[in-house]
């Protein structure tokens, strides 16, 4: 094998026991190998070394000082705001119809607009994170009346933060890696995410109940620096692509299983699980204006694409 000409460092803000760091590491390890040693990657964790916000090391990733970053298009909608779109509440069905759609011509739409502002975001590289739950430590939430008042953490993003105030809730923002503490002392009172982010955080210890919302699905959007990007030779970027796809559909089908089965463990961690009529829930949000602010804030493209595939929403 050749000397590296090429070196990218993925980052990315998750654990080394997550649904998402051994696929990224296998995935590079397959590029490494197919370019025959000129591409020579890093995979690291929990963002180690990087400071400030996630938006603060998509810039770095922009400017060159990292080449590669994974992030919710929840978060990334601070800087194109059309991203947000990938976790409108209550808007997909299940795993399947949610990358059917973003995978399809809204996914290319997002791409470009995230190539606007100097990103690669890789074609089919949306990893699997699932629907999101809201898990409490007092009392367990069965309808919308539930959430009033409720200190629920959410993570950067301001689609969360309306969406929860919307149904009377009041979002508190906690970076995730002191989410524990957060709930463990009573700073907050509950917390939504996929069931395989409470296993892998331990956060069934702090909490009690759990509530099966599946109000919002999230993933995480494979980045490289578009001028990097563009320095790379034309074969290995079609070797980078190629595998990503690869490694992305391991990961979308493990992580869906994995949150599927984690169901069937809700009461081995000690905690009760409820349904809610998620109609009653969007109801909710179509009565606060929710849907018609967020076709505004996406924009009139994005919102055709996705109701083309999905029906009316607002």
């Amino acid at each position: 094998m050749s000397a590296p000409q090429w070196r990218i460092r993925q980052y990315h803000y998750l654990s080394q026991n997550s649904h998402v760091h051994p696929f990224l590491v296998d995935l590079w390890r397959e590029v490494e190998l197919a370019t025959e040693g000129r591409v020579a990657a890093t995979v690291t964790a929990s963002n180690q070394g990087l400071p400030g916000s996630h938006l603060a090391i998509v810039d770095l990733m922009i400017s060159g000082e990292i080449e590669a970053y994974v992030l919710m298009g929840g978060i990334l909608g601070g800087k194109v705001p059309s991203l947000e779109i990938q976790g409108l509440p209550f808007a997909f069905r299940d795993h399947a119809q949610v990358h059917e759609v973003l995978d399809g011509p809204l996914g290319d739409y997002l791409q470009a607009e995230l190539q606007a502002k100097g990103i690669h975001a890789l074609p089919g590289g949306l990893l699997e994170n699932g629907f999101r739950h809201i898990s409490t430590t007092t009392r367990p939430i069965k309808g919308v009346s539930d959430l009033e008042g409720l200190r629920i953490r959410i993570p950067e993003g301001r689609m969360f933060a309306d969406a929860f105030q919307s149904l009377g809730a009041v979002p508190v923002e906690v970076n995730v890696l002191k989410l524990y503490d957060a709930l463990k002392n009573n700073e907050i009172d509950a917390q939504e995410n996929p069931l395989s982010i409470t296993e892998a955080l331990k956060l069934h210890e702090v909490t009690r109940h759990v509530a099966l919302t599946s109000h919002m699905w999230s993933g995480f959007n494979m980045m490289i620096g578009l001028k990097f990007w563009n320095s790379l030779p034309e074969d290995i970027r079609q070797i980078i692509e190629r595998v990503a796809r690869k490694h992305v559909a391991r990961q979308r089908a493990h992580t869906d299983a994995l949150n599927r089965a984690l169901e069937g463990r809700i009461s081995g961690w000690g905690m009760s699980s409820s349904m809610v009529n998620r109609d009653e829930f969007r109801a909710r949000l179509r009565e606060a204006g929710f849907y018609k602010r967020w076709r505004e804030i996406t924009g009139d493209k994005a919102w055709r694409l996705l109701e083309e595939r999905l029906g009316v929403l607002a």
